[in-house]
């Protein structure tokens, strides 16, 4: 029997119109939360993000804004911006967008950001908040996922749970929530010793390891929950037959794009899992719609006893 298909937009259209919802609430009270993007330079992939980013904020009623610092913007002026927005009191989120230019000290601009109006949830005062259960910003991804997993019904109190990557931004902070939720809590990576057998344990498997198709139906036990972080563009012929032979529509949009998007689970898996999220169209709506839920979470947390409640 094939996996039931995870809907990652349907999830993240119902955490946007909460969140829209509260905005209005707030901006009644003359409190409308405010996100400030920061983008150095021009990658095209940050230029779509932020655009993204920009334009979901205006949808679910948030103030926004862009900074676009020059290629050549050095540490200190990068590190003068983010103070400037530090001290702005309509700004309730600052985003600064990665990759920064290599000769930037990016770990240095993010420490600057405000642990209060750090809606990425990256700096150390927010994880040692996740780490101790306080409350704080949560890393958009992971908290993404959580809400999918709750809002799906599916039980994470008590399950194995094997998360595939240790990354600062989705692996630690996902097995972190799913520890905080009662999951028992694996964390693999590259010199994790029989990867798949360990992988199989899982009643819930996260895949955010970076490499194409890596988790194969091997690695599932039958009925497991399946949550693909992963993007990866497939451009090469051969690579594209190995994950999506037969597959007309995909066969269809790589002959006309030359590429296609593929996760860190091969599609096969949904002959094997119980639920698994679809790349694209899992896990990426939500990230998006964390931010803007965590913008608004920033604003209530900052204003304290002054927010309304609805």
């Amino acid at each position: 029997m094939a996996a039931t298909i995870l809907d990652g937009n349907k999830i993240a259209g119902e955490i946007r119109g909460e969140v829209a919802a509260e905005a209005k609430l707030l901006a009644a009270a003359g409190m409308r939360p405010g996100l400030a993007v920061v983008l150095v330079g021009h990658n095209p992939a940050s230029e779509i993000y932020v655009r993204g980013k920009v334009k979901s904020s205006e949808e679910v009623g948030l103030y926004s804004e862009k900074h676009t610092p020059a290629e050549s913007a050095t540490t200190a002026e990068l590190l003068s911006l983010v103070e400037d927005l530090n001290r702005r009191d309509e700004i309730d989120g600052i985003l600064v967008q990665l990759p920064l230019p290599p000769r930037v000290d990016a770990k240095k601009v993010l420490m600057a950001v405000d642990p209060a109006k750090d809606v990425d949830g990256f700096h150390p005062m927010n994880v040692g908040f996740l780490s101790t259960q306080r409350p704080g910003l949560v890393p958009c991804t992971p908290g993404g996922v959580m809400e999918l997993l709750r809002r799906s019904n599916i039980a994470v109190a008590g399950q194995e749970a094997v998360v595939v990557g240790r990354s600062d931004i989705v692996g630690k902070p996902m097995a972190m929530l799913l520890m905080n939720a009662n999951a028992t809590v694996a964390v693999c990576h590259s010199k994790t010793r029989d990867l798949a057998g360990v992988c199989r344990r899982g009643d819930i498997v996260v895949a955010a390891i970076g490499r194409a198709g890596m988790v194969t139906r091997d690695f599932v036990k039958p009925g497991a929950t399946v949550i693909d972080v992963g993007m990866n563009k497939v451009t090469d012929r051969a690579e594209f037959e190995r994950f999506f032979k037969g597959n007309e529509k995909r066969e269809l949009a790589f002959a006309k794009n030359g590429s296609t998007l593929v996760g860190d689970v091969h599609p096969d898996v949904a002959e094997v899992a119980g639920a698994i999220t679809p790349v694209p169209g899992g896990v990426g709506p939500l990230t998006i719609a964390m931010l803007m839920a965590n913008t608004v979470r920033a604003a209530k947390l900052r204003r304290g006893a002054a927010v309304p409640v609805g």
